[in-house]
């Protein structure tokens, strides 16, 4: 397996090049309520066709795959998000897709994947991750797109940065949901390049956070996840791949509860009008509590990365009933 390196300014601009005629450059617009610590932004990227930020990646994957390799078609292993992006670039490229799902995966993504033309195969959460960790599944059929742990997808990625700093020259930080790290280590990757100043820190759920506890230990880790409704985020370990890129790229992991997430899904709907997903509210979550590195004061401009705005109704029912899911 070839090591994983940050993506480069070349490869992100050939990215956003390549991909401009699928990805919407989404809004930066400012989170403007009183509970906002600071200059807070939030970076629109539940507004894209498939209503999150994985179609940025996928599609670059798979245009830059030579033809010949796509046409017994493709795979993925999704939650519901990437599953999403690489059945939507499928079905315009005229390929077959299958999307490898763990069991309990949310109605909404389902029913999206099905709406574009992709089969499903459910698996055992463990096993959904083994094939993430292995690269593919043997039973699967076609090319395997990885969902984060791919130069191609973080290029793809990194073009959020590429965006926010265009349009917020002085960003001082950025909050980023993490679940495997190819959100956060590509746009850290355009940081790095475009504004070395500002940090880039990892949102993680208290109830499955292994970036933190990989940190705090100097080593990647597995640990014991419990299951919440925020299910594009967190995870039970963090890949050895992405280590290196995450533990040198990102300033930290930042964790909160899901009774924050709830509260940060509510306001967001309430008095923005902007549905999130529970992953796509983690990073507003960690800026409303107004904590970086431990510290209450965030300091500077903040923009979080709303990742994405697939919500069951049932859970975002439930969550603006005042409960949490």
């Amino acid at each position: 397996m070839r090591a994983l390196e940050p993506a480069s300014m070349v490869a992100i601009r050939a990215a956003r090049e390549r991909i401009a005629d699928v990805a919407v450059r989404t809004p930066l617009v400012r989170l403007d309520v009183d509970e906002a610590p600071g200059d807070v932004w939030l970076k629109l990227e539940n507004l894209q066709p498939v209503g999150s930020f994985k179609l940025r990646g996928a599609a670059n994957a798979m245009r830059v795959a030579p033809p010949g390799e796509l046409r017994g078609g493709v795979y993925t292993a999704s939650a519901g998000n990437m599953a999403q992006g690489v059945a939507w670039m499928a079905r315009a490229m005229g390929v077959p897709c299958t999307v490898i799902v763990p069991e309990g995966a949310p109605r909404a993504k389902l029913d999206a994947i099905a709406r574009l033309g992709a089969r499903t195969m459910r698996v055992p959460f463990a096993e959904w991750w083994q094939t993430m960790t292995d690269h593919g599944h043997a039973d699967a059929p076609g090319r395997f797109v990885h969902p984060f742990a791919d130069a191609d997808v973080m290029a793809g990625n990194g073009t959020i940065g590429l965006e926010i700093v265009e349009d917020l020259p002085d960003v001082d930080a950025v909050f980023v949901p993490y679940g495997g790290g190819g959100l956060a280590c590509g746009i850290a990757s355009a940081m790095r390049h475009l504004r070395p100043a500002a940090r880039v820190f990892a949102c993680e759920p208290s109830t499955a956070a292994p970036l933190a506890a990989s940190l705090a230990a100097g080593e990647p880790l597995s640990i014991e996840r419990t299951a919440s409704f925020i299910d594009g985020c967190g995870g039970m370990s963090v890949f050895r791949e992405m280590w290196p890129l995450a533990s040198t790229l990102l300033a930290g992991s930042l964790t909160v509860t899901p009774a924050e997430v709830a509260s940060a899904v509510r306001l967001l709907a309430e008095r923005t009008r902007i549905v999130a997903e529970g992953a796509g509210a983690v990073p507003v979550a960690a800026a409303l509590r107004g904590s970086a590195t431990g510290e209450r004061a965030l300091g500077g401009t903040v923009v979080c990365i709303v990742s994405g705005g697939n919500i069951d109704a049932a859970t975002l029912a439930t969550i603006l009933g005042g409960g949490v899911p």
